[in-house]
């Protein structure tokens, strides 16, 4: 795994990598520098959801459709895709306005996911499909022996069984906040469990934002 340092030297065109790196909120502060990261991540996640879909379904060519979604969202949900952001050290790297900064956007799991979709896309306008999917392979496919090797139930599932076998019954999930365009659409999301909020988490869509909530519960609140 390459860090963001040695991954710019790989980059013909090293205008791509900020771009990519770059949040809309830094955009708003430095108007006609460049466009935000948000096209590049919409590519990049279409790309990433292609190959890793492509090499499970080769890899486990008896499994069903049902463990092949399973696998591929322990794969490329948020957690995963932030926890590669780390590792790559893009946090110190990003362009971000003064009170996204301030706001705790270098460490934001979500915004981390983003960006890390958004340097898949710009890997591929700078280098095509090979370079593309070589990150892939190098950053998150090197992970799927492992991940196939836990239980692959989401979070949502998980915390519907925990909670039920304390007696509550199943969770509930609302919309707190929805904002960004059409898209690059952001979803807070709220979990009640018997009337009462017991975690949050945010998204780029609802499905994506409720098993955020539904992680966050499991690891703070039920054991």
């Amino acid at each position: 795994m390459k860090n963001i340092d040695l991954l710019r030297d790989i980059f013909t065109n090293k205008d791509l990598l900020d771009q990519a790196l770059t949040h809309r909120s830094w955009v708003n502060e430095h108007k006609g520098v460049r466009k935000s990261n948000e096209r590049m991540e919409f590519l990049g996640d279409a790309i990433l959801e292609y190959v890793v879909s492509k090499e499970i379904y080769d890899l486990f060519p008896d499994k069903e459709e049902g463990y092949l979604t399973a696998l591929r969202a322990s794969l490329v949900n948020t957690v995963a895709l932030a926890e590669i952001a780390l590792k790559l050290d893009l946090g110190p790297k990003l362009f971000l306005s003064k009170g996204e900064e301030d706001g705790g956007g270098r460490t934001n799991s979500s915004l981390l996911a983003d960006t890390v979709e958004a340097v898949i896309g710009a890997i591929f306008m700078d280098g095509g499909m090979d370079r593309a999917e070589e990150f892939i392979r190098e950053n998150i496919l090197v992970h799927v022996k492992d991940k196939a090797a836990k239980p692959l139930k989401d979070f949502k599932s998980r915390l519907q069984e925990a909670v039920q076998a304390k007696g509550f019954t199943a969770p509930k999930y609302q919309v707190i906040e929805e904002s960004g365009p059409d898209h690059s659409k952001k979803f807070v999301i709220e979990v009640l469990v018997n009337g009462k909020p017991w975690g949050r988490g945010e998204g780029k869509n609802k499905s994506s934002a409720e098993q955020e909530a539904a992680r966050q519960v499991l690891t703070k609140k039920v054991q």
